[in-house]
């Protein structure tokens, strides 16, 4: 899959310097590949819980996406690979991980493509004591002040790459106000692991503005740290990558890098390439209208169909999320177990085994409003009357979540922080599982519509 932009830069300074660096390659072409955050050996989260999940395909991800890098490189042709930091997820647990690594840069190396790179928040200096000798094509940019690339076929390219390394894991410091000017007569790229001022769920690292950036006067800034690919700034390109290969639901769609084609007369075009090699997206599903299970079923293939469409065939982890005002919501809530089955059996038969449901997550609303429901008699009534009140009683709300701070203390780190954290002292929470409570309650035990 691949995504085009054309920009047309300024000639830099005069124009036979510019075009004479140039003239060796076919067509005046220049081309190089910027990529980052490639997370080598990062576990793929989310489907380990599902004994149908492809866990070979997930464990060796990451490895094939860098594969196929690297096969994008050889057959494009081009002059240069870039990678903006992250290349590890950390310290790795043995040293097949790095040698891996050395193994693709080697393949580089044999083509003769040099390789410049950066270390991000993941592999700072300081987390990395394991470390193995890399191929001579490859040049890591030093982490206590920005450098400029010494390769010579960089030189004789006219190409000056600048960047810098992290020292550490958090970098709060604005590292691109000091890096250095920009050199004249030359395509200099700036290559940065850095969240901007908007880090966007990112930890805010080596943060920078846009302004800090185009004052460098450069022509292309390589960025990484932000996993999902944006061009900030197309004068002069400000790019951003995205990873290489997803890693759970929030890294959804497809993943890979840019290939970006500089011609003589400076102009430059970027276009993305997929390199993943498993893919996550989200179903959003409006079951409102439907009244029947074979309906919603249906509708939920359908929907996968489309996305296997979308995405080429290609394994997919799908997170459902049923939505809508429905007479199904109690039954829903109150067998979640049994539907979610239902949908993962689904989701094996229309897709041939190529989608594994990564999660079903509950959110339709009843029909009638909760305070609305059918009241219930003896000790089932009496809950459910102490649940509206609680529900609608701020203060009260605040009461429980005081009183269920001390259990919250007690669980373990995974349960009450994350994406699925249990927010026993937030009331707005609190009452949403109220919410849900209620019609579970009627149905299990009371005399509601359990259909």
């Amino acid at each position: 899959m691949q995504f085009q932009v054309v920009i047309r830069k300024r000639i830099l300074e005069s124009g036979p310097e510019k075009d004479s660096r140039l003239s060796g390659k076919k067509e005046n072409r220049m081309k190089f590949i910027h990529a980052a955050d490639i997370h080598l050996d990062s576990p793929l989260r989310g489907l380990e819980r599902y004994d149908g999940a492809p866990a070979e395909e997930i464990r060796e991800a990451t490895r094939r996406a860098l594969e196929n890098l690297v096969e994008l490189a050889i057959e494009e042709d081009v002059d240069f690979v870039l990678i903006a930091g992250d290349i590890y997820d950390g310290d790795w647990k043995d040293h097949n991980t790095g040698l891996f690594f050395v193994l693709q840069m080697s393949r580089l190396r044999d083509a003769g493509i040099p390789v410049v790179m950066i270390s991000g928040n993941h592999d700072a200096a300081n987390k990395m004591t394991r470390s193995l000798r890399l191929p001579d094509n490859v040049e890591l940019l030093p982490h206590k002040r920005a450098a400029t690339a010494k390769n010579e076929k960089l030189k004789e390219l006219g190409v000056a790459v600048h960047g810098r390394s992290f020292g550490k894991a958090a970098e709060f410091d604005n590292f691109a106000v000091d890096y250095p000017a920009k050199l004249p007569g030359l395509y200099n790229i700036g290559l940065l692991h850095t969240s901007l001022n908007e880090p966007q769920g990112h930890e805010p690292y080596a943060p920078c503005s846009i302004d800090d950036l185009k004052q460098k006067g450069y022509d292309y800034w390589a960025l990484g740290h932000v996993h999902h690919r944006q061009v900030q700034q197309t004068e002069p390109l400000i790019v951003y990558p995205g990873n290489i290969q997803g890693r759970h639901i929030r890294e959804s769609g497809p993943k890979g890098c840019y290939l970006a084609t500089v011609d003589g007369r400076g102009e430059t075009t970027i276009k993305f390439h997929s390199l993943d090699v498993f893919r996550w997206e989200r179903c959003d599903l409006d079951i409102g209208s439907l009244n029947r299970d074979d309906e919603i079923l249906d509708l939920f293939s359908t929907e996968l169909s489309k996305l296997l469409d979308r995405n080429e065939g290609m394994p997919i982890g799908v997170r459902l999320v049923l939505k809508g005002k429905t007479e199904k919501h109690a039954s829903l809530i109150a067998d979640s177990l049994h539907w979610t089955n239902q949908f993962r059996a689904e989701a094996v038969t229309c897709s041939s085994g190529k989608i594994w449901l990564e999660k079903v997550e509950y959110e339709t609303s009843p029909l009638q409003a909760v305070k609305e429901l059918p009241q219930q008699d003896g000790p089932v009534g009496v809950l459910i009357d102490y649940i509206n009140e609680v529900r609608e009683d701020e203060s009260r709300l605040l009461e429980l979540a005081e009183e269920l701070n001390d259990l919250r203390r007690k669980l373990p780190e995974e349960i009450v922080h994350g994406e699925e954290a249990i927010l026993l002292n937030s009331p707005e929470y609190l009452q949403k599982l109220l919410d849900e409570v209620q019609p579970l309650l009627i149905t299990r035990l009371g005399k509601g519509d359990s259909a």
